[in-house]
């Protein structure tokens, strides 16, 4: 397919507002799609790479705008293309303002055609595989090697071509397509169930993978979809409740301990996974969002190692822990969790436990469909002494299996409460509630799993804006401006400036200033990239904010390093917790 095809397509559906109408027009894309169908599912959605994979272009919007720039044309700059932006508002129209195809230079020969962008046309499979390459440039020189490639690209686009190419970097497609319309659209355009579709999806977390297959072998091969080991899943979710509503709606509750950890899915083969590079290894571990974090855990690397016998995905988190074993803080967790250099001096000033609460595969075997308690039955099966036998194994305490959440199932809200007061003494944030009879949903928020919390209400928003400091904290970033989601928009609702020491706000910017998309002033517009846990008092309505509410006395609680901007709270969200 012509990436001018894609364009054209996603410009179709960028203007069209009815949802139903939008998965129409997805439908006929995929099915139009032929030999690229992977790529166009993954591209309409604003995606690069599978959704399981954790690869990124790692290229920010100073080096788009670079490669813009070259390419429109000797008399511009980056500084134009900025300052275009800060008037024009979005980065698609930036590009399609520009008359590309004329520019000399290594990247002017990328994917095919000559210096003058007149050869063959682009296709969305020299788009893909261009952006791979561009994504797998490291080290010295990376940088400019990666503005090359991206300049070759927008070298041979049209407008068009360009407005949706630099959207597709920029990770700022927002032409109304999300999971549940690409989902739609398979199951419309190959004729196929939706819930053989959505079983597919969580699965394999594959929306090109599936689409192929739901063309070319239908349901059958859709049925034929399991999970692999080495493959991360979605993480399902819980949503906050209390013991009462949970009581009523379930004939009994399954209650566990809250841990103030990092979520973690654990994969394991003996026989050896592939880790990317060709090589093969027993143990992959992967953070909430699937990003592969092996390397900075290698206790839970030994832990599995040591423990498990046969393949098995596993559910659960890593929590920081004290020479004693208590558990640490969250902000301590963080110290671990996403480090890449100096592993071993970082082990020895924070150390961690896993602790599992499911089991989604072991031996062979997938357990999404099974209830939550057989699947905490087989879980306690896997973490048994692999010295144990089957007899031996069930005499062993639960809470001497290293590594297992404790489960208790009650209908009594005295014992549950007694449960949150001894999780709570431990120093764990409270406990969760889930129906007993619930399976495992991938990605979902549903109302089958509940997490009771007992302190300040909290809500994660998105970081969108921020002013710098005067005085002493002039170099600092700080009155950070929050957000919450609103389909594919972000709508204000405050912000948040208290809380937050020097040592932090010297921290913040440093997290904060690489998403900088314009500055004007003393005022800054960040792209929406990293999300605050922010404390407050009270929801109220207000004409100030876009989302129409306002967080009273907001308050900085810290920065949700595990979460996307897609894994904020929601504008719907907001509007319950006012209601309430």
């Amino acid at each position: 397919m012509e990436f001018a095809t894609f364009a054209d397509r996603a410009g179709t559906i960028d203007a069209e507002p009815a949802d139903l109408e939008i998965v129409a027009h997805v439908r006929d894309l995929l099915a139009d799609a032929e030999g690229e169908i992977e790529v166009v599912a993954r591209f309409v959605q604003g995606r690069v790479f599978p959704a399981w994979d954790s690869t990124t272009l790692d290229i920010g919007p100073s080096a788009c705008y670079e490669a813009i720039a070259r390419a429109a044309g000797q008399n511009v700059g980056s500084d134009d293309v900025e300052e275009r932006l800060a008037d024009v508002g979005e980065i698609g129209d930036v590009a399609a303002s520009y008359e590309f195809g004329g520019q000399q230079g290594l990247g002017a020969f990328t994917g095919g055609g000559d210096a003058g962008g007149n050869g063959d046309d682009l296709t969305v499979r020299e788009v893909a595989d261009t952006l791979a390459e561009l994504a797998a440039a490291e080290g010295s020189g990376s940088h400019d090697r990666k503005v090359d490639l991206l300049f070759g690209l927008f070298n041979r686009a049209s407008s068009e071509e360009a407005r949706y190419l630099a959207r597709l970097v920029l990770s700022e497609m927002r032409i109304g397509v999300g999971e549940g319309t690409v989902r739609d659209a398979i199951a419309a355009a190959f004729e196929v169930p939706e819930d053989r579709v959505e079983r597919a999806l969580q699965v394999s977390n594959d929306y090109g993978r599936v689409a192929r297959i739901a063309r070319d072998e239908g349901v059958t091969g859709l049925d034929a979809m399991d999970l692999a080991v080495g493959r991360p899943v979605q993480a399902m979710l819980a949503q906050a409740g209390t013991v009462t509503d949970a009581l009523e709606e379930w004939d009994e509750a399954a209650v566990e301990r809250k841990y103030d950890g990092a979520r973690i899915q654990l994969h394991y083969d003996p026989a050896g996974m592939d880790d990317g590079d060709g090589s093969t290894v027993e143990t992959r571990v992967f953070s909430r969002n699937m990003e592969e974090v092996t390397d900075a855990l290698p206790e839970v690397v030994e832990f599995a190692e040591e423990t498990l016998e046969a393949p098995a995905i596993l559910d659960g988190e890593v929590v920081a822990v004290d020479d004693d074993g208590s558990p640490l803080p969250f902000q301590e967790v963080l110290k671990r969790f996403r480090r890449k250099h100096d592993v071993a001096k970082a082990r020895e000033d924070v150390s961690v436990r896993p602790v599992f609460f499911d089991c989604l595969h072991a031996d062979g075997e997938d357990l999404l469909e099974d209830p939550l308690t057989t699947r905490h039955d087989r879980l306690r099966s896997v973490l048994v002494d692999s010295g144990a036998d089957g007899d031996a194994g069930d005499a062993v305490a639960d809470e001497d299996i290293e590594g297992l959440s404790l489960l208790w199932t009650t209908d009594d809200p005295d014992e549950i409460e007694s449960i949150d007061a001894d999780a709570l003494e431990a120093g764990h944030e409270g406990i969760m509630l889930k129906d007993p009879e619930s399976t495992y949903s991938p990605g979902r928020r549903g109302k089958h799993w509940r997490k009771r919390k007992p302190d300040v209400e909290t809500i994660d928003c998105i970081v969108t804006g921020a002013e710098w400091g005067e005085g002493r904290r002039a170099t600092f970033l700080g009155t950070f401006e929050l957000a919450v989601r609103a389909g594919d928009e972000f709508e204000t609702v405050g912000n948040v400036a208290t809380g937050i020491t020097d040592e932090k706000l010297a921290e913040l910017t440093e997290l904060l200033e690489p998403h900088i998309a314009a500055e004007e002033g003393q005022e800054v517009d960040l792209e929406p990239a990293v999300v605050f846990e922010v404390g407050y008092e009270e929801i109220q309505s207000s004409p100030t904010y876009s989302s129409g509410y306002a967080l009273r006395f907001p308050r900085f609680q810290g920065v949700r390093y595990d979460k996307d901007p897609d894994d904020a709270d929601s504008l719907e969200r907001l509007e319950r917790l006012h209601g309430r």
